[in-house]
C-alpha cells in the first residue's frame, strides 16, 4: 500500500488539549508495557482510546529535545 501523499502534506486540524495519564505495567517474563489513555475518561470510552507499547519506546520527552 503506497501512503497518501496528499494527506502527509495537510496541517493536522487543532484539536482540544488532551491530558494524558500513563500506566506501567511490569512483567517478569517479558517487557514492561505502558498504556497511555486521556485522564478524564473512564468505562466504556477509555476502553477504546488507548495505546500501548513496549516501555523501552517510551522517552523521556525532556531528553530528547
Amino acid at each position: 500500500m503506497s501512503p497518501d501523499t496528499e494527506s502527509a502534506k495537510r496541517p493536522a486540524a487543532p484539536g482540544p488539549d488532551v491530558e494524558l495519564a500513563l500506566t506501567v505495567i511490569r512483567y517478569t517474563d517479558g517487557p514492561d508495557r505502558c498504556t497511555v489513555y486521556p485522564s478524564e475518561t473512564g468505562g466504556d470510552a477509555r476502553m477504546s482510546t488507548w495505546l500501548t507499547v513496549d516501555r523501552t519506546a517510551c522517552v523521556d520527552l525532556e531528553a530528547v529535545r
